[in-house]
């Protein structure tokens, strides 16, 4: 089974690309949604937050997290997101093992593991594949503030959110593939099937024969999986970074990577006038 690791920054259209996956009949494991979860009301994620920051501080008035309050308070103090992030997530790890382990044993050929902080985190390596979604600073901004928010967030507001996560153009060497979301909506379509594409080739075509094999002899798929991770850490040491591509052009040059996808971004600009906005993140 091919484990893709599925990144990007808020308003880059992570949730779109995911979206797109889903509708191709491709499990996702969200971990914005186990995140969720394993800060509900009544488990002991719920109960730690509450007792460091304080219920008058966090709590809405039907007693569940004000996440709007919360996300002022860390997105605005880095060592409060560093405490917060210990406490989320070891319990989304062990949320994501669970579900990858539902999809080994449904016998899927490939889940999308979608976690913001797939780089930050270090999830990245243990996944087979890296896709980052990109766009440029500036729209990821434009796209922020177009978002709808009651109340509306200011533009200092979703300058410091985006602030506070890695750049995205500091997640590109560590990517697979990157899909660059500047565009119309058709062209990051036309991005995934490709991708997706290549998976199923990767897995042994439409017979699917390599990961039946996986499946079948769970040895040789576990064998398979710690020699593609050893690969991707070798390759690392060796180069200094990892290799990074765009969805429809393969692997690109290992520098300049975000130079490159704007130049693409402007050029496509004066090229057509006319597409449909994503908006999503």
């Amino acid at each position: 089974m091919l484990v893709v690791g599925l990144t990007g920054g808020i308003a880059s259209g992570k949730s779109t690309v995911s979206s797109l996956l889903s509708k191709r009949q491709i499990p996702i494991i969200d971990a914005d949604i186990l995140a969720r979860q394993v800060v509900e009301p009544g488990t002991g994620g719920f109960r730690a937050l509450v007792d460091h920051f304080g219920a008058d501080r966090i709590l809405n008035e039907e007693g569940g997290l004000d996440r709007s309050a919360l996300g002022d308070i860390v997105f605005h103090d880095a060592d409060q997101r560093r405490w917060l992030n210990g406490v989320i997530h070891p319990r989304v790890r062990r949320e994501m093992v669970k579900g990858l382990l539902r999809c080994w044993l449904r016998g899927e050929w490939v889940v999308v593991v979608d976690v913001p902080l797939l780089i930050e985190a270090g999830f990245w390596k243990w996944v087979g594949e890296v896709v980052v979604v990109y766009v440029n600073e500036k729209l990821q901004l434009t796209r922020l503030l177009a978002r709808p928010s009651n109340p509306p967030l200011t533009q200092k507001q979703a300058s410091a959110r985006i602030s506070s996560q890695l750049a995205l153009s500091s997640k590109l060497p560590y990517a697979s593939t990157v899909l660059d979301n500047s565009g119309t909506l058709s062209d990051l379509e036309s991005q995934v099937d490709r991708m997706v594409l290549r998976w199923k080739v990767q897995q042994g075509g439409s017979s699917g024969w390599w990961w039946r094999i996986c499946w079948f002899l769970p040895p040789v798929g576990l064998t398979a999986g710690l020699i593609c991770l050893l690969q991707k850490w070798w390759k690392f040491r060796r180069d200094g970074t990892r290799r990074r591509g765009r969805g429809e052009m393969g692997h690109g040059p290992k520098q300049g990577g975000a130079e490159s996808y704007e130049m693409r971004d402007r050029a496509r600009r004066r090229a057509s006038s006319n597409g449909e906005s994503i908006l999503d993140g």
